[in-house]
């Protein structure tokens, strides 16, 4: 009994410890000043959002947004130096990257939702996107109820497959990697329809050899804000991200960060997306909040 209630004790003095661990605050901000050094977790084919203009080489409207929040934070803290280092990451490794503190500030397109604020944490909003679904300009399918039959890409460990599945259309499912590879099945045929957040489909089609061979459904199957991830439980660091993000949103910066990306020509092609800012948008950043996709309706 003696051993047995040690034991007992021991096992209850461990949890407490593991409990008091997890629940101790990430501190980024300590990190930064100790390393100087803040690692920036990137897509490389996000749309305008977040994409690749060569090896290393990353740009668009989150990743200048984020650049700009992290000049803020060096100057805020006080550090002589904070060099950002690039990450790609994917759909599939982006969330497990921000929680083991491989990637300090996650800006590609990553929808937030209540699942995820779970794992992690999110700034405010800045771009609130509609999920759709782009065929090839003569197809017949005008509409999500004509897809049965036919086959379907979405991009693997995006919200997209969920949606599509949620449809219960009787569509073929073809998974791809990334948005780039979703994107070349309906160019090459292998798809008849490619689901994807709405700027990123605007943005492929915009870049591809033919643009006027491709089209986007009216259908919006989804209203997602598409918001920069932080890692969770670290007050101090979000605060310093959010009160850059709302500086920016209410002096108008980030209106004219969205204009660049959005509606004029865009490296390495110098095609124009020709998408302009949304209500629902405008809207965010007149009133900005790190509310999840649930509390969104479809419009």
């Amino acid at each position: 009994m003696k051993t047995r209630s040690l034991l007992n004790a021991a096992v209850a003095s461990a949890l407490v410890v593991f409990c008091a661990s997890a629940a101790a605050e990430t501190d980024t901000l300590k990190k930064l000043k100790d390393t100087g050094v803040i690692t920036m977790g990137v897509r490389d084919g996000s749309g305008a959002i977040s994409f690749t203009t060569g090896p290393g080489k990353y740009t668009g409207f989150h990743v200048e947004i984020c650049e700009r929040v992290i000049a803020d934070i060096k100057k805020s803290a006080r550090l002589d130096k904070l060099e950002v280092r690039y990450q790609l990451v994917t759909p599939q490794n982006r969330i497990p990257l921000v929680q083991n503190g491989t990637v300090d500030i996650e800006c590609g397109t990553t929808t937030n939702n209540a699942t995820r604020q779970k794992e992690v944490a999110f700034a405010p909003t800045l771009y609130v996107e509609g999920v759709r679904i782009a065929v090839k300009a003569n197809s017949p399918i005008k509409s999500t109820t004509q897809l049965a039959g036919k086959t379907v890409a979405a991009t693997s460990g995006s919200t997209s497959v969920q949606l599509l599945r949620k449809l219960k259309s009787d569509a073929t499912e073809l998974m791809a990697k990334d948005n780039s590879e979703g994107f070349l099945l309906l160019e090459t045929g292998r798809a008849d329809a490619f689901v994807a957040d709405g700027q990123i489909l605007a943005t492929l089609i915009s870049k591809s050899k033919e643009p006027a061979q491709y089209r986007l459904l009216d259908q919006v199957l989804s209203t997602e804000p598409i918001a920069i991830m932080l890692p969770k439980g670290d007050s101090a660091f979000k605060k310093a991200v959010d009160q850059s993000i709302v500086a920016m949103a209410r002096g108008g910066e980030v209106a004219r960060i969205y204009d660049k990306w959005f509606m004029k020509p865009i490296p390495p092609q110098n095609a124009i997306v020709g998408l302009p800012a949304t209500e629902i948008t405008k809207a965010a950043w007149a009133n900005p909040s790190d509310k999840p996709m649930e509390a969104y309706e479809v419009r």
